[in-house]
């Protein structure tokens, strides 16, 4: 196996008041960590990879503060994105990068109607790829080519670099697959407003099991298209999408079928 299995988190003490966001030992300051977890296991096991039989809540969430506590001894208190990887040896590691802290609950965008409530001040310009993706699958991990690839045809740079994207490149962009059908962003779930709610592409198309997307889906907040729902050839320029991982929470974008200007650090996450 030429790859590992990753679980990306936010730590942000703002969860703590997010009720939604308890697990089992109560409120927790990791965005759906039981949920991660959860994920982890199940694709572990789906294939055939060995896995430390302590690969639970109480040990992830161990490690993970424990690499909290070192950035932050040092650093200063701060939020940030947590990446754990299982490694197929079974072996956990876990690495923290800063973040930009919640202000208010990040699920809050996937109540947003375009037909009827007033824009938020924050937009993201999103982009459609110029060519299909055939291998992208429903497991997270740390093999991104086709991810980055995509990214570098809409002018950004692959998850990760220093080095600056084009003058006119989106935040984020939106992969297909060889059907047409769209699938997902380069680092998000992604969802379009269709007949009063919102519609996000079925694992089937090619898309991550994001941890939200699971969440948002539980809740009513969005719903699975039906088989080739959303394709190329019914999203629209300037239309309204929801992006959603399990570090950034969800935002609000507009497709951009033309050059736009990107508006942040969005992507980067």
């Amino acid at each position: 196996m030429s790859y590992a299995l990753l679980a990306s988190t936010r730590y942000d003490p703002f969860l703590i008041s997010c009720v939604w966001n308890n697990d089992l030992d109560g409120p927790s300051p990791y965005l759906l960590l039981h949920y991660q977890v959860d994920r982890l296991i199940a694709s572990a096991a789906h294939n055939d990879q060995a896995f430390r039989h302590g690969t639970t809540l109480s040990n992830v969430k161990a490690l993970c503060n424990k690499v909290v506590r070192e950035h932050n001894e040092s650093r200063g208190e701060t939020a940030l994105k947590v990446r754990v990887v299982l490694n197929p040896s079974g072996e956990l590691s876990a690495t923290a990068t800063p973040a930009k802290a919640f202000t208010s609950d990040p699920t809050l965008p996937s109540l947003f109607n375009p037909a009827t409530d007033l824009p938020p001040t924050l937009v993201l310009a999103i982009h459609i790829d110029t060519q299909p993706t055939s291998d992208t699958i429903s497991l997270k991990t740390t093999d991104r080519r086709a991810y980055d690839d995509a990214r570098v045809r809409a002018g950004l740079q692959p998850l990760g670099s220093l080095d600056p994207p084009a003058s006119d490149a989106p935040d984020d962009v939106i992969l297909y697959n060889t059907r047409n059908v769209v699938t997902e962003s380069s680092v998000c779930n992604v969802a379009f407003y269709r007949n009063h709610r919102w519609v996000t592409p079925p694992l089937a198309a090619g898309c991550i099991s994001g941890v939200l997307r699971r969440w948002l889906i539980e809740q009513h907040r969005i719903f699975e298209a039906v088989e080739d729902e959303l394709t190329l050839s019914n999203i629209k320029d300037d239309e309204w999408v929801l992006v959603s991982n399990g570090v950034i929470g969800c935002q609000l974008g507009r497709i951009k079928l033309h050059t736009s200007t990107k508006t942040g650090d969005y992507a980067k996450y």
